[in-house]
């Protein structure tokens, strides 16, 4: 997967667009501004946006071409990022953390997933909250009427209703949807796709 990425991200456009996601910019301006971790951020639109809004931004990914990317957006805008390569238990993060982890299109591998779930619910601080979107089961049908609305192609990355309660049932569900959504952010998320949303904080 590490190749995958890398090669993805190696060319100077952002794949994914530069403006943070929808969801992700809606629900976040709402809180204020503290310590916040972005999983699988990728080039950092997420997280420049984060960091332009005085939050205190650390972030993950397995690829260094992601890094790469993200630090020169966030060079360009002005902002600071921690940005840590590697595998998440490998990271050196800390019990109670963070204020908040933001999931935009985290998907981990199944034998993993879980695990890293729970490793991110535990950096949290009480009262903490998690943002995320990533794409619902039911997307395949809409990848195979539109290949380039994105997304894995192995249905055992993409997200179920009731593995989302199962992994973060402990949280308190601010809201919990599934839906479908037109994306436009950048050349590999173009087109209607099927997504899971959900706010949650930590007891």
């Amino acid at each position: 997967m590490k190749d995958f990425w890398d090669e993805r991200y190696s060319n100077e456009e952002y794949v994914y667009g530069e403006v943070p996601n929808e969801y992700f910019h809606s629900r976040f301006t709402q809180f204020d501004p503290g310590e916040i971790l972005f999983a699988a951020e990728g080039e950092g639109r997420n997280a420049v946006f984060a960091a332009k809004c005085d939050w205190k931004v650390t972030a993950f990914d397995i690829s260094t071409e992601a890094k790469k990317k993200a630090e020169k957006l966030a060079q360009k805008h002005e902002v600071e990022l921690d940005y840590r390569i590697g595998e998440l238990p490998d990271l050196g993060f800390e019990e109670n953390e963070f204020d908040a982890v933001a999931m935009i299109y985290a998907h981990f591998p199944p034998d993993i997933r879980s695990r890293y779930h729970e490793l991110l619910i535990s950096y949290l601080r009480r009262d903490g909250l998690i943002i995320f979107e990533g794409f619902s089961k039911k997307h395949k049908v809409y990848q195979e009427k539109n290949p380039e609305v994105g997304g894995p192609k192995d249905d055992a990355l993409l997200y179920s209703m009731e593995e989302i309660k199962k992994d973060f049932g402990e949280l308190n569900f601010l809201e919990l949807y599934e839906a479908e959504v037109e994306l436009k952010e950048g050349r590999f998320h173009d087109g209607l796709g099927a997504v899971i949303r959900f706010v949650a904080q930590k007891r």
